[in-house]
């Protein structure tokens, strides 16, 4: 997914993160990799709407899936999420020049 030519990639990642129950399945993948199950047991929701939720993030492209044997374990994209936190940086870069030439300034 290449975030800085594409805003569908783009607006597809923010609609994955707005939403609470998503960003709690990223902070556990990014202590590791983990199978729908065990995803699921850290929540008091039912499987398939922990399937829908990983199906989102599936779609956005920050979270990756393997088959490993009869278990499907989810992992963090961290590609997409470099090139998220690129990308907001450039925005964060162009922002603070243009303050430094006396433009707009932030709250």
């Amino acid at each position: 997914m290449a975030l800085p030519g594409d805003p569908m990639s783009i607006g597809a990642v923010f609609k994955a993160l707005g939403d609470e129950t998503r960003r709690e399945i990223l902070r556990l993948l990014a202590r590791g990799d983990m199978t729908a199950g065990e995803i699921a047991r850290s929540f008091t929701l039912s499987r398939p709407t922990i399937s829908h939720h990983l199906h989102i993030l599936k779609e956005a492209g920050l979270v990756l899936e393997e088959k490993r044997g009869q278990h499907v374990i989810y992992s963090l994209n961290m590609t997409v999420f470099q090139q998220l936190t690129g990308w907001l940086l450039e925005i964060l870069h162009s922002v603070t020049a243009r303050e430094r030439k006396g433009g707009a300034k932030s709250p």
